[in-house]
C-alpha cells in the first residue's frame, strides 16, 4: 500500500540509493593537487596530466549499494505481510549502518593513505539519511503491527 507512510521511506531510500549509483559519492584533493573520487564502483585517481588512474574496486561498497534499493522495494511489496516487512526493514537498517561503516572506512584509507583532504558535497550525507529512513519505516511498521494486534484483542 502506497498510502502507508512507511512505504514513502521506503521509497524514499530508493531513490536516494538510486543517486549514489551515478556520479561520484566523495571527493578528496591532495596536497599534490591529485583529485581522488569514490564511485559506487571503484576508487579513482585523478591527476592534471596524467589523466585517470583506477586506485581500487570497490566490491563490498558495489553489492550494498544495489542490494539496499532492492530489499527496500521488497518490503514495499510485503504490505500484507508486517512480519516479513519488519524483518526486511531490520536488514535494510543493519545493511545502512553496513554501508556507513564501509564509506567511512574508504575515506579513512584515502584520507591517511594518500594525505588527501574531504571535498563537502551532498551525496556524502545520502547514506545518513537512508538510514535515518529505514528507521523511521521500521518504527511505522511496528506501529501498524500493534494497532492491528490490538484490534485483534479486541474482537
Amino acid at each position: 500500500m502506497i498510502q502507508r507512510i512507511q512505504s514513502l521511506y521506503l521509497f524514499v531510500i530508493v531513490v536516494l540509493s538510486g543517486l549514489l549509483l551515478n556520479g561520484s559519492v566523495l571527493n578528496f584533493i591532495s596536497k599534490t593537487g591529485s583529485i581522488f573520487k569514490v564511485t559506487f564502483t571503484e576508487v579513482i585517481k585523478s591527476t592534471g596530466g596524467q589523466g585517470l588512474e583506477v586506485i581500487e574496486k570497490l566490491l563490498p561498497l558495489t553489492i550494498l549499494i544495489i542490494i539496499i534499493p532492492i530489499i527496500s522495494l521488497t518490503a514495499i511489496f510485503l504490505y500484507k505481510k508486517r512480519k516479513y516487512q519488519l524483518v526486511m526493514s531490520r536488514v535494510l537498517i543493519t545493511l545502512n549502518s553496513i554501508l556507513i561503516i564501509a564509506v567511512l572506512h574508504v575515506s579513512f584509507r584515502i584520507i591517511s593513505g594518500y594525505g588527501a583532504q574531504l571535498v563537502p558535497g551532498f551525496k556524502m550525507i545520502l547514506p545518513v539519511l537512508m538510514l535515518i529512513f529505514a528507521i523511521l519505516a521500521f518504527r511505522g511498521i511496528r506501529k501498524d503491527d500493534q494497532l492491528v494486534k490490538s484490534y485483534d484483542r479486541l474482537r
